[in-house]
C-alpha cells in the first residue's frame, strides 16, 4: 500500500535541490528523533518541527515508522538557505571571540575537543591529538592552506558515531577560515587543501560525516554556527552566547567539536 506524501513544513536548500532530482527515498541511519536518507544516491536528513535547520535539512510534523519508499510533499514547504557571514574587523573579531570563551560556563559544560576551550585536555582517544588540533587551527588562522590539509590528516576519523569529533573539529576550523577568511596566500591553494580533505573524509570516515565535513568546507552548516558567526562579526556577544548555547546541543559532543575548531581559527590559532 502507497504511502501519503509526508507534508514539508521547512526544507534546506540542498535538500530541495537533491529531491528535485529525483530518485527513490533510501533510509541510510535512523536515530533516536531523525534519519539520513538518500535520495538518487545524495544525503538529506529528515527531522521534526523545531530541529535546527541545515542545508540537507527536510523537517516535517513527525518521523514515520517506515522510511523506505517516502515520498515528500514540499508543495508548502518553506526553503532556507544559509545566510551570508558579514564582513568583520579582524581585532575586533578576535575581542568579541574572547567575551565568548570568558562566557563560555553560560553555554554549558563543555565536552569532546571542547574540553580544549577551557583548559582541560579532552578524554581518549582525543588526548591524543591535541597537538594535531592546534596545529590545524594555528595553520587556519596564519593562512596555511598546506599545513591544515596535514593537521586535517591526523583528524579525520578520529572519535566514535556518524560524525567523529575530529572530523566536526576539522569542519569548524575550515568553516570558521571559509566564512572569515581574508585570503592572502592564492585561492587555489585553499581550493586544493579543501579537496585534499574531501578525498581524505570519502575514505576514512563514515559517509554521512564525509558529505557534512564537504558542506562544512564549503561554508554551509548547521543553522546556529551561522548564526553564531553572524553575531560575532556584529560583535554582540548576548546573541553569540545564545548561539552558541543552540550549537552545543547538536549530537553528543559534535557541537562542541564544532565549536572548538571554529573558536580556535577565530582566537588567533588558539584553542586551548
Amino acid at each position: 500500500m502507497a504511502q501519503i506524501p509526508l507534508p514539508v513544513v521547512t526544507i534546506g536548500w540542498r535538500a530541495q535541490a537533491v529531491l528535485a532530482g529525483g530518485g527513490a527515498v533510501r533510509p541510510l541511519s535512523a536515530l533516536s528523533e531523525s534519519a539520513y536518507l538518500t535520495v538518487g544516491g545524495e544525503l538529506i536528513w529528515l527531522g521534526e518541527i523545531g530541529a535546527g535547520l541545515h542545508p540537507r535539512a527536510v523537517l516535517v510534523p513527525r518521523i514515520p515508522d517506515r522510511l523506505d519508499g517516502l515520498t515528500l510533499d514540499q508543495s508548502r514547504a518553506r526553503v532556507w538557505r544559509p545566510p551570508t557571514v558579514p564582513a568583520a574587523e579582524p581585532s575586533r573579531l578576535t575581542t568579541t571571540c574572547r567575551a565568548l570563551r570568558h562566557a563560555l560556563p553560560e553555554v554549558g559544560e563543555a565536552a569532546g575537543f571542547g574540553a580544549l576551550l577551557v583548559d582541560r585536555t579532552p578524554g581518549f582517544p582525543l588526548d591524543r591529538a591535541v597537538d594535531a588540533a592546534g596545529a590545524l587551527v594555528r595553520a587556519c588562522a596564519t593562512d596555511d592552506p598546506a599545513a591544515a590539509a596535514a593537521s586535517a590528516e591526523r583528524l579525520i576519523g578520529l572519535g566514535p558515531g556518524l560524525t567523529p569529533a575530529g572530523d566536526d573539529f576539522v569542519g569548524g576550523a575550515f568553516f570558521a577560515r571559509t566564512a572569515f577568511g581574508r585570503i592572502r596566500t592564492p585561492a587555489a591553494d585553499w581550493t586544493q587543501a579543501m579537496e585534499r580533505v574531501r578525498a581524505m573524509a570519502a575514505q576514512r570516515t563514515h559517509p554521512v560525516s564525509a558529505v557534512l565535513l564537504a558542506d562544512l568546507l564549503a561554508g554551509e552548516a548547521h543553522a546556529p554556527l551561522h548564526d553564531l558567526a553572524t553575531a560575532l562579526a556584529a560583535d554582540t556577544i548576548a546573541a553569540a552566547v545564545a548561539a552558541a548555547a543552540r550549537l552545543v546541543r547538536i549530537g553528543h559532543t559534535s557541537g562542541w567539536d564544532l565549536l572548538a575548531g571554529f573558536l580556535g581559527c577565530l582566537s588567533a590559532g588558539r584553542v586551548g
